[in-house]
């Protein structure tokens, strides 16, 4: 497995977000998508990394930099090919590690609730992210949650 900054000009690379993409708006009420696209993505405050195994991506993830000093977890998809062999454990172990670098004080998200989103939800919670209070310009509504891993 193998980790790597991506400039997202791949053709995998789109795709995986493209799958990202289309499927928090297949899971998520149409005025609280907050998933970055390309254009998102491609900012200068945001890291890519995509996950690779043999030649084929893996899995995605990014961190976007806070203004108050934190940062925010952003795009994380595992291929379906690659579901539930580590590939978003790893990755997040990345990032975090990524973010203690920079010498961020907290990595914060923002995700959705229900049955789509509780894989993703058990993994951060394994990690020690904790439930929160809303951040950044989010709001708090019905469908989303916040949690938080004080670094």
């Amino acid at each position: 497995m193998q980790i790597r900054i991506d400039d997202l000009s791949g053709d995998q690379t789109r795709a995986l977000l493209a799958l990202h993409l289309a499927g928090m708006h297949a899971n998520s009420p149409p005025d609280h998508v907050r998933a970055l696209d390309l254009t998102g993505l491609q900012r200068p405050d945001v890291t890519v990394w995509t996950v690779w195994r043999e030649g084929s991506i893996a899995g995605i993830g990014a961190l976007k930099a806070l203004p108050d000093g934190t940062g925010e977890l952003k795009s994380m998809r595992t291929h379906p090919d690659h579901l539930r062999s580590r590939v978003a454990a790893a990755l997040l172990e990345h990032i975090i590690g990524e973010a203690q670098a920079r010498g961020y004080a907290r990595l914060s998200l923002e995700t959705g609730s229900g049955e789509a989103f509780d894989p993703a939800l058990a993994l951060y919670r394994r990690r020690g992210f904790i439930d929160g209070e809303a951040f950044s310009d989010y709001e708090r509504s019905a469908f989303n949650q916040f949690l938080h891993l004080d670094l």
